[in-house]
């Protein structure tokens, strides 16, 4: 045993975890400590397993969830013992002398799993599974692929929040055994870590999931971090053969705010209209701070394709109507709204319901199910959808609560959001005069 280097462990591990709310770490005293001797700081309390206080366990989830894949500094061997409730109401950790280093591609590969198991893109997570280490390179994904929907796919349809280390292990070990899965050594403590927490957590609260309850950090993270692999998979998860998949959106959204919404949310009696004006403030906020710009960028590039589609359709419905009319007959032109444009103005109807009424009916039924997972919509759009579309566009009454609430919002978003007029109609010529170039070269 080396206390020096464990108090090195201790003092780097407060200078990164000590400032969180409610974590205590304790001192460590290298003038008085040893290879063979340690001095720390004395905390007293009693061990969390002993103690039903759910907070607590928030607390060391949120703190776990930092070190494993915002730091990769992290306590690999927090057992109960080693978790303190201080008698002032914190959560203390002790013993440094076993600690792990998470590289940067193993956190956001782990990020990814999660995000692509939630979502039952089995593809990708088989591929994950090679990122992670679990299976060899040669591993046929495919085959792999196939067998892990089998594995997860009732599980993942319970909903994220009901999903238990037991429901993803259960049926887990024949797949294991028939693709040569090897469980590395940081993986075998990374679970541990969360399994200890939920072993906590489940003496209080028998219906405790920590994989729920860690699903809102990973959302927040994967929408506000600016990892160029993180970006890429963002990208990839809201986009399929070129469309724009809004549910995803919503639901990450939705579920990056959720612990915030618990907290600030005076209760679930609390009426739906005050609901949805809190639901889009939190949408508004994070928006149109910094950590949202690359999802803003998104939105307002949507939003431009949908008010492109949303122009072309108005002109084509007027033409058609003066053609009709006329006492000679004409031959149509060329029909200027293609399928990518109904698919636009779908997009464009479902932002302007998020942006107008906050969260919707379903969503947040969804919310209280836990299932974050929702329905993907096709619907082919008829001329009334878009008349919808535009009375909303036109429609003070719609807007007049999500401008009230950008006047609740600090400066600085404010100021952004004064900006977005501008950088929407530069996005939208920018389409009009690389469609007109492309029609008169081609």
């Amino acid at each position: 045993m080396d206390y020096e280097a464990e108090a090195q462990n201790g003092l780097k591990f407060r200078k990164l975890f000590g400032q969180l709310p409610d974590v205590v770490i304790p001192d460590m005293y290298l003038e008085l400590s040893s290879r063979r001797v340690l001095i720390m700081e004395w905390v007293e309390g009693q061990k969390l397993s002993e103690v039903k206080d759910l907070h607590l366990v928030e607390v060391g989830l949120y703190c776990s969830l930092t070190q494993l894949l915002e730091s990769g500094f992290y306590h690999a061997d927090p057992h109960p013992g080693n978790l303190l409730r201080t008698y002032d109401g914190k959560l203390a950790y002790l013993d440094f002398g076993m600690m792990g280093e998470f590289k940067q591609d193993l956190r956001d590969g782990l990020i990814e799993a999660c995000l692509h198991l939630v979502n039952r893109e089995f593809d990708a997570l088989a591929g994950d599974f090679v990122t992670l280490g679990l299976l060899p390179p040669t591993a046929q994904t495919s085959d792999v692929a196939q067998a892990l929907t089998g594995v997860f796919q009732n599980a993942v349809t319970k909903g994220i929040r009901n999903i238990s280390f037991g429901d993803l292990s259960g049926n887990l070990g024949r797949t294991m055994y028939k693709f040569k899965f090897q469980i590395p050594s940081y993986f075998s403590l990374v679970i541990r870590s969360l399994a200890v927490l939920e072993g906590v957590a489940l003496s209080s609260d028998p219906n405790y999931k920590v994989l729920g309850s860690s699903y809102p950090w990973i959302a927040r993270k994967v929408l506000t971090d600016s990892s160029p692999q993180l970006r890429s998979t963002l990208q990839a998860l809201l986009y399929k053969d070129g469309t724009f998949r809004i549910d995803r959106l919503e639901s990450l959204i939705t579920e990056s705010l959720r612990s915030t919404t618990n907290e600030t949310l005076s209760g679930r009696e609390e009426k739906a209209d005050k609901q949805s004006r809190l639901a889009m403030k939190r949408i508004l906020k994070f928006t149109l701070s910094e950590q949202g710009d690359f999802v803003r960028d998104i939105l307002l590039e949507e939003l431009a394709k949908g008010m492109d589609a949303l122009n072309r359709a108005t002109f084509e419905k007027a033409a058609s109507g003066v053609i009709s009319r006329l006492p000679i007959t004409f031959s149509l032109p060329p029909r200027l709204v293609e399928d990518e444009d109904i698919k636009n103005l779908e997009t464009l109807r479902r932002l302007m319901l998020v942006l107008s009424d906050g969260l919707t009916k379903e969503q947040n039924q969804g919310l209280e199910k836990g299932n974050y997972l929702l329905r993907e919509v096709d619907i082919q759009m008829t001329w009334n959808d878009a008349v919808v579309v535009l009375q909303k566009l036109g429609s003070s009454k719609e807007f007049l609560p999500m401008l009230s609430v950008i006047l609740e919002l600090p400066a600085s978003a404010q100021q952004q959001s004064f900006r977005l007029p501008v950088d929407l109609t530069g996005r939208l010529a920018s389409r009009i005069i690389a469609r007109t170039i492309r029609r008169l070269v081609l």
